[in-house]
């Protein structure tokens, strides 16, 4: 093993589809290129977006595509001391604030005006508690393995939420624990997750852990543009053997990797092979790619 670490980290908000199978095999891909890690981690801090069985059918889905993770998954609801202690610790160095706001109230705003910086405008009603994204790190500046330097001021994004007024966990606080729990060295997922990086590095700067490379990949839309996704009603990745044989395939295309046509209908551990042995990010153009 080498010293890269990376992960798949879906939310069990429903099955799999085509651009949740760009992810997975793009990160599989670059971890199993250099002989690394690849973990499996299911992000099901949202109970109510989490109906009973997603999680389970998103396992059996990446098993019959062949994406076999190292080690035991990571389920996040089992996470919360150490959320809160993050929490803490940010408290502590007066960058996270408890905020009475509702977005209802802040409509007429492009971001979070912050009003509840200094105390909660509303004392003794729920609070959320927020990112003072004004006080940490600024600019935030790092190298993406695809579209190369961003730059970014976090304070241009607002105070992003850390918890939420119902108690649950936020992603941005989540994401950042766990990935420096599990070693992460590396992250690969979607360009629409590019500009939550930088409260990533915030907190990552903050709370001394570890900075992992990012590798963005272009979004996969549909015939009217939009991302492929659930809302947008993306169909399931399937089951069955004879399906999954195309769709690794496409998927392989879609990533730019140029897979030969007669692999098209062989094993997926055949086609995992090849694409193990020639997988190079440097391919994959960077605008969106289109699934007809």
């Amino acid at each position: 093993m080498t010293g890269y670490r990376g992960r798949f980290a879906p939310t069990p908000s429903g099955s799999l589809h085509f651009g949740s199978l760009i992810a997975a095999l793009a990160s599989f891909l670059d971890a199993r290129r250099v002989g690394g890690e690849w973990l499996l981690r299911i992000e099901d801090i949202d109970p109510p977006r989490c109906p009973a069985g997603a999680a389970d059918t998103i396992l059996r889905q990446l098993e019959v595509f062949g994406l076999h993770w190292d080690g035991p998954v990571r389920w996040q609801h089992d996470r919360d001391p150490a959320y809160a202690a993050a929490l803490e610790r940010l408290e502590a160095l007066g960058l996270a604030y408890p905020c009475t706001c509702s977005r209802k109230q802040w409509r007429e705003h492009p971001i979070y005006p912050g009003w509840c910086r200094k105390g909660p405008r509303e004392p003794g009603q729920p609070v959320a508690w927020r990112l003072r994204s004004d006080l940490g790190l600024r600019p935030v500046v790092w190298q993406d393995r695809l579209f190369g330097e961003q730059r970014f001021d976090p304070a241009e994004l607002g105070d992003v939420v850390l918890q939420r007024k119902d108690g649950l966990w936020a992603y941005q606080l989540a994401v950042v624990v766990d990935d420096a729990d599990q070693g992460i060295s590396d992250v690969v997922r979607g360009h629409d997750l590019l500009d939550n990086t930088p409260w990533q590095r915030q907190l990552q700067h903050a709370l001394g852990l570890p900075e992992p490379r990012y590798l963005h990949l272009p979004l996969i839309v549909n015939r009217e543009g939009q991302k492929l996704s659930k809302q947008n009603l993306a169909p399931a990745l399937p089951l069955e053997d004879a399906l999954v044989r195309p769709l690794l395939h496409g998927a392989l295309v879609s990533l730019d990797q140029a897979p030969p046509t007669e692999l098209r209908t062989a094993p997926v551990q055949e086609q995992l092979a090849w694409a193990i042995g020639h997988w190079e990010p440097c391919r994959i153009r960077p605008e969106a790619h289109r699934r007809e």
